[in-house]
């Protein structure tokens, strides 16, 4: 099933599937909820395995739509195929349950691979949107927590977590190797601790980081 408020989008995907024979486009859907609408008046031997889900919808968006879609029909597969590639978006859509999330700028072969992944229940995503889904969820660890640092604290402490040196964290957040040692030291403070490497084992007891 494509799920796209474009015409020539769906059009364009359907040739796109088109030249792999193992896949069929059965149904469509031009908003999430006119989507939800046609699995639950559908037959259900004709349901769709997958579903390439865009995110920008209006009525119902992707993130919506395939939550409440997995709540009714938790084994179909869910790609979010779209334009945007900011990390709160990403997260938000592998949260959501979605098995993939990739970009409309992908070719035909890595489309046809990305469906290949999912039938498998194999999540394909390529690197930017991996660094994109960190980034996410770093960002929501940061403000999950409710201790005395500061926003840009958490997120160095996240990092030396992941073993990164001064160098690495300027680079990351893009701050001076300076304003890096700052953070460090404030760290140390509040934490009580004397080295690096206690602030890793910190913030991995804390369920920060995965091991």
């Amino acid at each position: 099933m494509i799920v796209d408020d474009h015409d020539m989008v769906r059009m364009g995907l359907k040739t796109y599937i088109s030249l792999d024979p193992t896949f069929e486009v059965v149904s469509e859907g031009k908003d999430g909820q006119h989507a939800l609408h046609t699995l639950q008046t559908s037959n259900p031997e004709q349901l769709p395995e997958l579903i390439l889900m865009d995110l920008m919808m209006p009525v119902m968006n992707g993130v919506e739509a395939t939550r409440a879609i997995l709540s009714e029909y938790p084994d179909m597969k869910i790609i979010i195929l779209t334009s945007f590639l900011e990390d709160h978006l990403v997260l938000e859509a592998i949260e959501s349950g979605a098995v993939s999330y990739v970009l409309k700028t992908i070719s035909a072969e890595e489309l046809v691979y990305a469906l290949q992944g999912a039938k498998r229940g194999m999540p394909v995503m390529t690197n930017d949107i991996s660094q994109a889904l960190t980034r996410g969820l770093r960002h929501k660890t940061v403000q999950d927590d409710d201790s005395g640092m500061t926003e840009r604290e958490r997120e160095v402490l996240l990092l030396i977590a992941e073993g990164k040196n001064n160098k690495d964290i300027s680079e990351e957040l893009h701050i001076s190797i300076k304003t890096v040692k700052t953070h460090v030291s404030n760290l140390l403070m509040k934490c009580e601790m004397d080295d690096r490497t206690q602030l890793a084992i910190y913030a991995h007891r804390k369920g920060w980081v995965n091991p």
